[in-house]
């Protein structure tokens, strides 16, 4: 296990940071708008992001760079700006923290599927590998691999971010099955845990895809396979949609309520994915503080 990651545990559970792209679009992000670009075109707005998650209490904030892979970006005709969009990202987080939290930087799918040859496995890696220098290179302290459905693809990210030298956090959603246990390729926790820290990561996780009610049980799993560090960021409920816009109707409290269970069970960072802003931060940290005089 990397020595940085030994630190931070050691002193107990570990806050995380909660949603961007809610939080971005708040700010003004429309639909359909890449959020990794607001990087160069509205930097003052990601900052205020990032910014508050450090000044609700995070201990680790992540980047607005889930999408920055040169394949995600050519999409939108991006991919000549991965270097400075991910750089950015970055410079953008390392601001808001200060000395006052870690930036783990994020890295988020490609959009494509391996079983259906819509790219090499070669291509994933190579896209995966660019991101991960250029996001080490501008100074993230560690990279997060989050929000995998498929397998094989956070497999490659694993290696492709190992190269940096940094301490790489690797996260599925399981969010499919008659349980909502699996991945959309039919991964369990247990061999997803196996296979990644086989890989060389140096915390396994679970975010998204599901309300944090559900997250107990995953964590629980995760921890049977691996005896790597549990990474855990799960949904404010599942959404709706309203005039496009998606909402989430679990409250700050009611998402706090299960933090109690993951910390019996070991979590070693807890934070929040879709739906969560600064608030649930806040709501967590006061909990973890509570739980620490009972």
């Amino acid at each position: 296990m990397h020595t940085l990651i030994q630190r931070l545990i050691s002193r107990g559970p570990i806050i995380t940071d909660g949603a961007w792209g809610t939080e971005l679009q708040a700010r003004g992000l429309a639909l359909g708008e890449f959020p990794d670009a607001w990087n160069l075109s509205h930097r003052e707005r990601v900052l205020q992001v990032a910014q508050a998650y450090v000044d609700a209490g995070s201990d680790v904030i992540l980047t607005n760079t889930f999408g920055a892979n040169r394949i995600r970006l050519g999409a939108d005709n991006l991919a000549e700006q991965v270097i400075a969009i991910n750089k950015a990202g970055v410079e953008i987080s390392r601001e808001a923290a200060g000395d006052r939290a870690h930036v783990f930087a994020s890295i988020g799918p490609t959009g494509k599927l391996l079983m259906d040859l819509e790219v090499t496995p070669n291509e994933i890696r190579d896209a995966f590998e660019e991101q991960a220098q250029a996001l080490a290179a501008a100074g993230a302290h560690a990279l997060v691999i989050e929000t995998m459905a498929d397998l094989e693809e956070a497999q490659l990210a694993v290696g492709a971010a190992k190269t940096t030298g940094l301490p790489v956090v690797a996260c599925m959603v399981f969010d499919s099955g008659k349980n909502h246990d699996r991945t959309m390729m039919g991964t369990t926790p247990e061999e997803a845990a196996k296979v990644l820290t086989s890989a060389g990561a140096d915390v396994i996780g679970a975010n998204c895809g599901q309300g944090i009610a559900g997250f107990a049980a995953i964590c629980k799993r995760l921890q049977s396979a691996t005896t790597l560090p549990i990474w855990i960021k799960g949904n404010a409920g599942m959404p709706t949609v309203n005039q496009g816009r998606t909402h989430y109707s679990t409250t700050p409290e009611e998402f706090a309520s299960f933090v109690p269970e993951l910390m019996k069970l070991q979590a070693d960072f807890i934070g929040g994915c879709c739906g969560t802003n600064p608030h649930f931060i806040r709501a967590i940290q006061r909990t973890i503080q509570n739980e620490a005089f009972v």
